[in-house]
């Protein structure tokens, strides 16, 4: 009697969850959780991302949805603040959703990668290119729409090389995004024989580094790189031509904000950054940068096109699996090949795109941005 009863427990058990799997994803409308800054410094960076969700929401919506649901987006915000990123997660879990777009900043996106592929839940980032997310640990649910830091760091040590650089100050956050990519660059300069003058911290959301820019002065380089966002990049600029320092000046794609102009004032013509090649330009893009500019937003940022492909990746993810599971849907992904503005994108074991190219441009006079010669 004690073994039957032991059995039925475990049977009820079991039907309880296969129950609750079946209410998460038997919906009327297949949810998207998007997870990024809709709040702090760095907002703009959740705009982009959220303008290419929208974007390709509304297609495929027009089309049918996805599996014959339409899409609904779950917007959560994280600040881009790394002790965000797991509450945020905890939220989109309890809430069901097993697909999620962001997070945008690599810190918060590493905090809550564990909790995600804990629970199943597929995450593809379209910005956060921190190698940790998926080199520090096997995770099987998390993909990302994007390169890597050690991707777009020899795009810069490339064209310092170019352009005769010989002296370097490298500098960064110490935020796991600016350090990553900052130690990347140092360590592709110091292969190719060019001198790393000063490898050296900075606090974010200070405005006075006037310490740092002396030390720069003092060392005589040519360049400095800054690894990190744009309102410390900004503000390192505006005060290092202010004392007299003409180093050219390269950063990361966390730079490439329009706000950057503002902070950095005149300063900021010649600033550099590698950011993502620009496929809005491409002819076979034309109907998708139509949808863009009809609805009033920018398909040339950094992440909008990589937002919209994370879209269709969950779309083609769950044809080829056959099913919403998201776990089954992972796996799916790793095997198929998907159409998108980037081009034909695959997913290496993981998670990472098994292709993607940087490009270094730099800011105009006007402000605008165009690629660096």
């Amino acid at each position: 009697m004690g073994f039957s009863l032991k059995l039925t427990t475990a049977g009820l058990l079991m039907s309880a969850a296969m129950l609750c799997t079946s209410v998460a994803y038997a919906q009327d409308t297949l949810k998207i959780a998007f997870v990024g800054p809709r709040t702090g410094a760095l907002t703009q960076y959740g705009d982009m991302v959220k303008e290419g969700l929208d974007t390709a929401i509304e297609e495929l919506n027009a089309a049918g949805g996805i599996n014959g649901k339409k899409i609904e987006l779950v917007v959560e915000d994280d600040a881009c603040d790394p002790k965000q990123g797991a509450p945020t997660a905890n939220r989109v879990v309890s809430a069901g959703i097993g697909y999620v777009v962001g997070h945008v900043c690599s810190g918060a996106t590493i905090a809550a990668a564990d909790i995600y592929d804990e629970e199943g839940v597929v995450m593809i980032t379209p910005s956060a290119t921190s190698p940790a997310l998926t080199d520090d640990k096997k995770r099987t649910t998390i993909f990302r729409t994007i390169g890597r830091d050690d991707q777009q760091g020899p795009a810069a040590v490339a064209y310092i090389v170019k352009h005769g650089g010989k002296k370097v100050a490298v500098l960064h956050d110490k935020q796991a995004y600016g350090l990553g990519v900052a130690t990347g660059v140092k360590e592709g300069l110091e292969k190719a024989g060019i001198a790393v003058a000063l490898f050296e911290g900075i606090n974010a959301g200070e405005s006075d580094y006037s310490a740092i820019v002396t030390k720069i002065k003092s060392e005589g380089v040519d360049y400095i790189y800054y690894g990190g966002y744009h309102p410390e990049f900004g503000l390192i600029a505006r005060q290092a031509r202010e004392r007299g320092v003409d180093a050219k000046m390269i950063s990361d794609e966390g730079t490439a904000n329009a706000e950057l102009v503002q902070i950095a004032g005149p300063a900021s013509e010649g600033l550099m950054m590698t950011v993502p090649k620009d496929f809005s330009g491409d002819p076979a893009n034309a109907e998708v940068v139509k949808h863009f500019k009809d609805a009033g937003r920018d398909p040339g940022g950094a992440f909008q096109l990589s937002a919209y492909t994370a879209v269709l990746a969950i779309r083609d993810g769950i044809a080829k699996a056959g099913t919403e599971d998201p776990v089954k849907v992972a796996e799916a992904l790793r095997t198929i090949k998907v159409k998108s503005p980037l081009g034909e994108i695959g997913f290496n074991e993981k998670g990472d795109l098994t292709d993607f190219s940087f490009v270094v441009v730099k800011v105009n006079k006007d402000g605008s941005r165009s690629e660096a010669e």
